[in-house]
C-alpha cells in the first residue's frame, strides 16, 4: 500500500472542529432520559465487542501449537534488527547498591552473598553473619538481621504452614548458613512511600525455629501448603525442612528430612551421599501443579510430588537429554557435549499453554528445551495426591529451540542503524552483522510469559551481556497484514542446519522471536521478574499471555530485575505500542514516514489503528515506566498526538460495500467491510473493557450479603481510559467521515459507497453510545459501592436480588433487566436517604451528573415527589403541608409514565392517609393516561372490548388506576361517616369536605372511560337516583353504551325525563318494552304505557319533530293495545300454563315477549278456541269480516243455550254472555255486529215467545249499551223486511210488540230528570208517525200492544 501523506489539507482544516474540553464536560453532565436508551443499538455494539474478544483470543497462537508444528521439532527463527526502535527490551534504570552498605566491607576478608526476593520487594545482601534487606523501591532503605553468628550463604522467602504462626505472619524467611537453617517470620503491609508510590513495609518476628546441619543448604523453595524443600551444597541430596507448632513424642519442632536416601539418613547425614557427578544442584517449585523439579549436575531433571507428611513421590527422572536434543535437531552446531550444560529450569504457567508445555530448560549456550506432559503411547498418568492441577504427569522433550546465530554485538546495537528505512522492507534480510555474537556462557536466566532474559559475562571486565528474546507477534500472529511475511526469515541461518516446516496454506506458524543482546554494568548475581498486579481472570474469551497487543493498554509492561554487584538494573519489555511511539516520534522530528508504514505493514491496518487511537487519546498504561504512574492518565505531546491522529485517519482507509447475489434470483443483499478506523475503535474499546464485560456484577461477600465483583481501582482505571477515548472522539467527530473530495470519481459505485459509509457511521454511533453508557455504568457501580452495594441488594425484593446476582456487567449496560435492576437499586438508595431525613437533591444531582442514563430527570422528579410527601407527613402547618402535597402531586403527575402500579397504589395510600383528595383522585387518573399514552386501551373500550385483542392490556392498566380512584372515594366516604372519631387524624380539612371535594374532582375529569367506571360503581352502590339528579356530562353516553342492559335503559329513560326530553324517554321505554330480555309481560305493558304517556307529553314546538312524534305515538298506542290484548289472552290461558306438552310452553312464551295481533289470533285465540279473545282481537284490530265474526257469535249463543233447560234459564245465560260483550265492544261492527246479534236474539225470542216477555230483545240490546234509536232502527228494519221469519204475521207482530216496549221505555227515559236522553234529541214527530203506522197494521188480538202505542201517543201530546 502506498504511503499516504502525513498531513492533508482537509485534515488540518478539520483539526479545529473538535469541541473544547470544558464544553464537553458540561455536555456530558446533561442528563438523558431513560427512554432515550436504544437497547437494541447497545446490544448490537456489545456483539461487536464480543467479536473482538474472540479475535484477540485467536490471532496469536498458543505457544504449544507453535512448538508442535508438523516437522518442527526444533527451530531457530529470530528477528534481529539493527535499529533500536524494534529492540524487544530496554534498560529502564539502574538503582545503585546503597552507600551505607559499603561501610561493612571494612576488611578484605569478608564473605558476601546476595539475591532477589521480589515477593517482599527486597534484595538480600549478606556480609559474613549479617543479613541486610534492601528496599529497592525506596532506593536507600535497609533493614538488618544480625542475631546469629554464622556466615549467611542463602536466603529465601516461602509461604508459612497453616496454623503454625500467628495470623500476622504471612511469609517465612529461610536463612541458610554452612551449619544451620533458621526461620524468621515476616509480616507485610502496603504503605505509601515517596512520590506517592506504594511500597511494602516488613516486620521480622523471631520464631525460635532453627536446626543444625552438617551440610550447607541452598536452592530453598516453598510449596503452596508451606512445605520447604532444598538441596545440599556438598552432597547434592534433596532435603525437606519440616517444622510444626510444638514438639511431639516422635518429632522435634523443626528438623531436616533427607528424601534422597530416606528419612533414617537424616540422623546420619555423613555416612552416604549420591554420586558427586549426579548430585542435585537446583530445586524449582511449581506450586500451581503441586510439584517441584530438581536439576542435577549431569543434566538430569527429576519431578517430585509432595505427597503425605514428610514424604515425596518421585514421578520421573529424565536423563540423556543431550541425546534427545540431538534427535530433535540433528547436526546442529549449537549442540555439543562441552556446551550442553543446563543452567536453569523455568516453569511455564498452566495458563500459558493449552497443550501442556510446562517446563523449559536452558543451557549455557542458549539452547532451550521445552518439555510437555507425555502424550506418547507409553505414557501414563497417576495422582498419588490429588491437586488443583490433577495428577502430575510425566514429561517428555517436545522441542529444541536453538540460540540466535546472528546476534548483533551490543556495541553495534547502540548506534541506531536506520539505513534500512528507505532501502529495505521487513521481508528482506538486513546486512550481515560485522561481528555476530555467539552466546557461550550463560549463568543466570529468568522467564515470564514467553519472555526470556539470560545473563553471561561480557567481553570486557565489569560488564555482563543479557540475551533477551520475545515472541515476534508480526510473524506468528494473524494480524490481517496485506503482505504476510514469508516463512524464510532473514535471521534463519544455515549454520544450524536445515529445519523443515510445513507449507500448507493453513499451517500454524513456527515460533519466531525477536532477539537482542544488551550490556549491563557489573557481574550478575540474580535475576527475577518484577511482580505485577495480576488482572483478575475474566469470563470473556481471554487472549494468550503472549498476545500483548490485547493487554498493552490494560496492564503495565512486564519488567525484569537483574541484580549485579553494581546495583539493580530494571529491564522493561517494549510493547508494540512503544515501537509505535518511537516511529511516530521519528515522523514528527525527522519527517521520515517509512518506519510508520513498515509498522503498519507489520502489524496490520486494524491493529495499528487501535494502537494509534490509544496513543492519541491517552491511556493509564501508555508510559512503560515507573509504578508511580500507575492509575494516572498518560498522554503524549500534542505534536505527536496529531501525527497519531493523522495516521489513524489516513491508515484507516474507507469502508467497502460488498454485494451478495443469490444465484437464479434477482435478490441481492450486501454488507459493509468496515474501515480500519471503525475496527480500531472497536478493538481498542473491547480491550479496555474485557476485564469487566462478561463478568458477574457481584459475588458472595460477608455472610448473607453480596459485594462488588470488581476492585474499585480496576473500575477507576478502566473508566479513566474510556473517558479519555470518549473525550478524544467527541473532540474529533470528523474521524469517521470521508474527507471532502475523497469520493470516487466513478458515479456507478457512489450508491454502494454511501451504503458503506452509512453502515459504518451507524456502527460507530452505536459503539459511541455504548462507550458513554459504559462510563456511566462504572460511575454507577462505584456510587453503589459507596452506599454499601451488598446492603442495598439485600433491601431489594427477592426477584430483583436474583436478577442482580445473576447479572453481568454487560447486562447492566445493554439489557432491559439492567435498566430494571438499576432503577430498583437507585430507589433503595433514595429510600435510604429519605429514611435518614436527608434531602434527595444531592444524591440525585450526583446520579445525574455521573450516570445520567441510570437516573433520568423523570427518576429525579419522582424522588423529589416522594421527599415532598415525607415533608408533608412531618409538617404540622396545614398551609405548608398543603404546599408540599401539591408539589408532590405536580412531580408525580409529570413522571407518571415512570411509576409502576405498586408505587402508584402506595402513594395513593399516603394521600388517603393525609386526607389529600386532590392527589388521591388526580394522580391515578394521570397515571391511567400515562400508562396508555396512545389511547389504545381507550380505543379498545370504545370498540366494546372485542375478544383476543392486544389492546386489552392497556385497557386493564387503565381500569386498575380507576380502581384506585374508587378506593380513595370509598375511603373518604368511610372517613366522613366516622368523622366524629376522625377529628384527631392527620387530615387537612374536615372529612365531609374532603369527601365532597374528591367527588367533585372525580366528576370533573374529562376521561369518559373513567366516568363510565365511576357511574357503574355508584349504581352498584344504590346511588342511581343521586346520579340522575346530578346529570353528569357522560352519563347519557354511558347509559347508551354497548352492551345494552335493562338497568342502564331504566336509568336512561329517567335521565331523559329529568332532562326534559320526554320523546327520547318514550323511545327508550319502547325499546325496553320490546327488548329481547327476560322482562315479564306486565312490565313490558308498563313500559309501553309510560312510553305513551311520555310521547303525549312531547311539546309540539320542540325541534320540528311534531309529525314524527305523532306517528311514533300512534305506533306506540297500537302496540299498547296489542299488548293489552296479549295480557288478556295470557290471563285467559293462565289456568292452563302448566299443561303438558306444547300448549303449556306456548302459554309461558306468551308472558315473555310481545306478539302481533296475527300471532295472538292464529297461535293462541284460534287453537285454544277463545271466542271472546277472538272478538277482542277483531275489535282492537278493527278487522271487518262477517264470515269471521258471525261464526264466533253463533258459537257464543250455542255455548249460552243449555240443552234441556227452560227458556228463561237460557235467556239469562244469553244475557250473561252478550251484555258484557256488548258493553265492551259496541259500537264496533268488527266485534259486535248489531244487526246480526239482534237477529239472533229475536230468533231466540220467537222460538220461546210463549215463555219470554215482550220487549226482551230490545231490553237486552239497551243493556248492552246500544242507544234506543239504534235498537229501534234495527227492529224497524226487521219489521219492514219481509225476510223470514218476518214474512209471517206472527213474526211481524212479535217485532211490533218489542218496538212498542222499546218506544215506551225510551219515552219514560226521556221524561226522567237527569236522563241520558236529552229531551231535545227525542224524535217526537218521527215516533208519532211510526206509532200511527204500527197501530194501523197491528193484529186484531194484540190489545196489550195497542194499549202501549196509544199510551205513547197520549204522552207525546201531553209532554211535547
Amino acid at each position: 500500500m502506498a504511503a499516504l501523506p502525513p498531513f492533508s489539507t482537509s485534515y488540518r482544516q478539520q483539526q479545529s472542529i473538535g469541541t473544547p474540553s470544558s464544553v464537553f464536560r458540561q455536555n456530558q453532565n446533561q442528563p438523558r432520559p431513560a427512554s432515550a436508551l436504544d437497547l437494541p443499538g447497545l446490544q448490537s455494539a456489545s456483539r461487536v465487542l464480543h467479536d473482538q474478544f474472540m479475535k484477540d483470543a485467536q490471532i496469536i497462537p498458543d505457544i504449544g501449537d507453535m512448538l508442535t508444528t508438523p516437522g518442527g521439532q526444533s527451530s531457530a527463527l529470530y528477528s534481529v534488527f539493527p535499529d533500536d526502535y524494534r529492540a524487544p527490551f530496554q534498560k529502564r534504570r539502574l538503582v545503585g547498591i546503597p552507600e551505607a552498605l559499603f561501610q561493612y566491607y571494612n576488611t578484605t576478608n569478608v564473605t558476601s552473598h546476595m539475591g532477589l526476593i521480589p515477593e517482599i520487594e527486597r534484595v538480600w545482601i549478606s556480609i559474613d553473619h549479617k543479613l541486610f534487606l534492601w528496599d529497592y523501591i525506596e532506593g536507600q532503605d535497609i533493614s538488618s538481621f544480625v542475631d546469629q553468628p554464622d556466615v549467611i550463604t542463602h536466603v529465601a522467602v516461602v509461604k508459612p504452614r497453616a496454623g503454625v504462626f500467628v495470623d500476622e505472619i504471612t511469609s517465612v524467611m529461610v536463612i541458610c548458613t554452612p551449619v544451620s537453617v533458621l526461620l524468621i517470620g515476616l509480616s507485610m503491609s502496603t504503605v505509601l512511600g515517596t512520590n506517592n508510590r506504594s511500597r511494602k513495609e516488613i516486620k521480622m518476628y523471631a520464631t525460635d525455629m532453627t536446626v543444625s546441619t552438617d551440610i550447607e543448604m541452598t536452592s530453598v523453595v516453598g510449596m503452596s501448603d508451606g512445605r520447604i524443600f532444598m538441596c545440599g551444597s556438598q552432597d547434592g541430596c534433596l532435603y525437606e525442612l519440616h517444622y510444626q507448632q510444638s514438639e511431639s513424642w516422635f518429632s522435634k519442632r523443626v528438623h531436616i528430612v533427607n528424601h534422597s536416601v530416606g528419612s533414617v539418613q537424616s540422623l546420619f547425614p555423613r555416612f552416604t551421599s549420591p554420586k558427586s557427578e549426579d548430585r542435585i544442584v537446583a530445586v524449582i517449585s511449581d506450586p500451581k501443579r503441586n510439584c517441584f523439579y530438581t536439576l542435577s549436575a549431569r543434566n538430569s531433571i527429576s519431578i517430585y510430588q509432595a505427597s503425605s507428611e514428610k514424604a515425596v513421590h518421585h514421578v520421573q527422572t529424565m536423563s540423556n537429554l543431550y541425546k534427545s536434543a540431538q534427535e530433535k535437531a540433528p547436526g546442529s552446531p549449537a549442540l555439543t557435549p562441552s556446551t550442553f550444560q543446563i543452567v536453569a529450569l523455568h516453569i511455564m504457567d498452566p495458563g500459558e499453554s493449552r497443550t501442556g508445555v510446562q517446563l523449559i530448560a536452558i543451557t549455557m549456550n542458549g539452547v532451550r528445551l521445552y518439555f510437555s506432559s507425555s502424550t506418547s503411547a507409553y505414557s501414563f498418568s497417576y495422582a498419588p495426591t490429588p491437586s488443583a492441577a490433577g495428577g502430575v504427569r510425566p514429561l517428555q522433550l517436545i522441542h529444541v529451540r536453538l540460540p540466535p546465530p546472528n546476534l548483533l554485538h551490543p556495541d553495534e546495537q547502540s548506534s541506531p542503524h536506520r539505513s534500512g528505512y528507505n532501502s529495505s522492507t521487513r521481508n528482506s534480510p538486513p546486512q550481515p552483522p560485522s561481528r555476530p555474537f555467539i552466546v557461550s556462557g550463560l549463568e543466570n536466566s529468568c522467564y515470564l510469559d514467553g519472555l526470556m532474559v539470560s545473563a553471561q559475562p561480557g567481553d570486557t571486565d565489569g560488564t555482563d551481556f543479557l540475551l533477551c528474546t520475545a515472541p515476534d507477534l508480526t510473524r506468528i500472529g494473524s494480524l490481517g497484514q496485506l503482505n504476510p511475511p514469508s516463512q524464510q526469515q532473514p535471521s534463519q541461518q544455515s549454520m544450524y542446519g536445515p529445519t523443515s516446516y510445513g507449507t500448507g496454506a493453513n499451517q500454524r506458524p513456527p515460533l519466531t522471536e525477536y532477539a537482542t543482546l544488551l550490556a549491563i554494568p557489573g557481574r550478575t548475581w540474580s535475576m527475577a521478574t518484577v511482580p505485577r498486579e495480576s488482572t483478575p481472570p475474566s469470563i470473556a474469551p481471554s487472549p494468550p499471555v503472549t498476545n500483548e497487543l490485547a493487554t498493552q493498554f490494560s496492564e503495565p509492561s512486564r519488567q525484569f530485575m537483574i541484580l549485579t554487584n553494581v546495583g539493580l538494573t530494571f529491564l522493561i519489555k517494549r510493547r508494540a505500542l512503544d515501537y509505535l511511539k518511537a516511529v511516530i516520534e521519528e515522523v514528527q522530528t525527522e519527517g521520515v514516514v517509512q518506519p510508520i508504514i513498515e509498522f503498519r505493514d507489520s502489524f496490520g491496518r486494524d491493529q495499528t489503528c487501535a494502537m494509534l487511537l490509544g496513543l492519541a487519546s491517552g491511556n493509564t498504561f501508555l508510559d512503560a515506566g515507573e509504578p508511580s504512574t500507575s492509575g494516572t492518565l498518560c498522554t503524549i505531546s500534542p505534536d505527536i498526538a496529531n501525527v497519531a491522529k493523522q495516521a489513524f485517519y489516513d491508515f484507516g482507509e474507507r469502508p467497502i460495500w460488498t454485494e451478495r447475489v443469490t444465484y437464479g434470483t434477482s435478490d441481492s443483499s450486501g454488507s459493509a467491510i468496515f474501515s480500519g478506523r471503525r475496527e480500531g475503535f472497536a478493538m481498542y474499546f473491547a480491550r479496555l473493557v474485557r476485564p469487566l464485560w462478561k463478568d458477574k456484577l457481584t459475588k458472595p461477600g460477608p455472610p448473607g450479603l453480596q459485594q462488588s465483583n470488581f476492585e474499585d481501582h480496576l473500575l477507576v482505571t478502566v473508566q479513566k481510559n474510556l473517558f479519555a477515548l470518549k473525550e478524544f472522539l467527541d473532540k474529533n467527530p470528523h474521524l469517521f467521515h470521508s474527507a471532502p473530495g475523497e469520493h470516487s470519481v466513478s458515479r456507478t459505485s457512489s450508491g454502494n459507497e454511501q451504503e458503506a459509509w452509512k453502515a459504518e457511521q451507524n456502527s460507530v454511533s452505536q459503539l459511541q453510545a455504548l462507550l458513554s453508557r459504559t462510563i456511566e455504568a462504572i460511575s454507577f457501580i462505584l456510587l453503589l459501592n459507596d452506599y454499601r452495594l451488598g446492603e442495598l441488594i439485600a433491601q431489594c425484593d427477592p426477584d430483583t436480588q436474583k436478577l442482580i446476582t445473576s447479572m453481568t456487567f454487560e447486562d447492566l449496560i445493554t439489557s432491559q433487566n439492567g435498566v430494571t435492576a438499576a432503577r430498583a437499586l437507585v430507589n433503595v438508595v433514595i429510600d435510604q436517604q429519605i429514611g435518614q431525613q436527608i434531602s434527595v437533591d444531592t444524591i440525585s444531582e450526583v446520579l445525574q451528573q455521573r450516570c445520567g442514563s441510570f437516573c433520568s430527570t423523570d427518576d429525579v422528579m419522582l424522588y423529589k415527589a416522594r421527599e415532598s410527601v415525607r415533608k408533608a407527613m412531618e409538617s404540622r402547618n396545614p398551609s405548608e403541608r398543603h404546599n408540599w402535597l401539591g408539589e408532590s402531586l405536580r412531580l408525580f403527575t409529570k413522571g407518571a409514565r415512570m411509576l409502576d402500579f405498586d408505587k402508584i397504589r402506595e402513594v395513593c395510600g399516603e394521600y388517603q392517609q393525609l386526607g389529600y383528595g386532590k392527589g388521591a383522585v388526580e394522580l391515578p387518573l394521570s397515571c391511567a393516561q400515562a400508562l396508555d399514552p396512545d389511547n389504545l386501551g381507550l380505543e379498545y373500550w370504545y370498540a366494546a372490548c372485542p375478544p383476543n385483542d392486544t389492546r386489552k392490556e392497556y385497557c386493564d392498566k387503565r381500569l386498575k388506576c380507576y380502581d384506585l380512584v374508587l378506593h380513595s372515594l370509598s375511603v373518604f366516604e368511610e372517613q366522613a361517616s366516622q368523622s366524629a372519631s376522625a377529628q384527631g387524624s392527620n387530615a387537612i380539612d374536615d372529612p365531609e369536605a374532603i369527601r365532597s371535594h374528591a367527588y367533585d374532582l372525580a366528576f370533573s375529569s374529562e376521561d369518559e372511560m373513567f366516568h363510565s367506571t365511576l357511574y357503574d360503581w355508584l349504581i352498584n352502590r344504590g346511588l342511581a337516583d343521586e346520579l340522575l339528579a346530578m346529570r353528569p356530562p357522560f352519563l347519557e353516553a354511558h347509559l347508551k353504551r354497548e352492551p345494552i342492559t335493562v338497568p342502564k335503559y331504566q336509568l336512561l329513560w329517567q335521565f331523559y325525563v329529568k332532562d326534559g326530553q320526554p320523546l327520547r324517554a318514550a323511545e327508550i321505554l319502547a325499546v325496553l318494552a320490546e327488548s329481547d330480555t327476560d322482562l315479564l309481560l306486565d312490565k313490558r305493558l308498563e313500559y309501553l304505557t309510560l312510553a305513551v304517556g311520555n310521547a303525549k307529553s312531547h311539546p309540539v314546538t320542540i325541534g320540528g319533530r311534531h309529525e314524527t312524534a305523532i306517528s311514533f305515538l300512534t305506533n306506540l298506542e297500537e302496540k299498547l293495545d296489542v299488548a293489552q290484548v296479549q295480557l288478556e289472552v295470557y290471563n285467559a290461558l293462565l289456568p292452563h300454563m302448566n299443561d303438558p306438552g306444547e300448549a303449556g310452553e306456548k302459554i309461558k312464551y306468551l308472558s315473555k315477549t310481545l306478539l302481533t295481533m296475527s300471532e295472538l289470533y292464529q297461535v293462541y285465540a284460534e287453537p285454544f278456541d277463545l271466542p271472546v279473545m277472538k272478538l277482542l282481537i277483531l275489535h282492537v284490530s278493527d278487522h271487518h269480516d262477517e264470515h269471521v265474526v258471525r261464526p264466533i257469535w253463533d258459537r257464543i249463543f250455542d255455548d249460552a243455550i243449555e240443552k234441556g233447560a227452560d227458556a228463561q234459564t237460557n235467556a239469562d245465560h244469553i244475557i250473561a254472555s252478550v251484555v258484557p260483550l256488548g258493553k265492551r265492544f259496541y259500537p264496533s261492527e268488527s266485534a259486535f255486529p248489531l244487526k246480526y246479534i239482534a237477529s239472533l236474539l229475536v230468533k231466540f225470542a220467537l222460538k220461546n215467545r210463549t215463555q219470554l216477555p215482550n220487549g226482551w230483545t230490545p231490553r237486552v240490546l239497551v243493556q248492552c249499551g246500544v242507544p234506543y234509536a239504534d235498537v229501534w232502527d234495527v227492529l224497524h228494519e226487521m219489521y219492514e223486511s219481509q225476510i223470514p221469519p218476518f214474512n209471517t204475521q206472527s213474526g211481524v207482530q212479535v217485532v211490533s210488540a218489542d218496538i212498542a216496549i222499546l218506544l215506551n221505555d225510551w219515552l219514560e227515559e226521556a221524561k226522567r230528570p237527569q236522563s241520558s236522553v236529552p229531551r231535545g234529541e227525542f224524535p217526537v214527530g218521527r215516533i208519532d208517525l211510526a206509532v200511527g203506522q204500527y197501530l194501523a197494521e197491528l193484529g186484531v188480538n194484540q190489545a196489550e200492544t195497542k194499549a202501549i202505542y196509544e199510551g205513547i201517543k197520549r204522552q207525546l201530546r201531553r209532554n211535547w
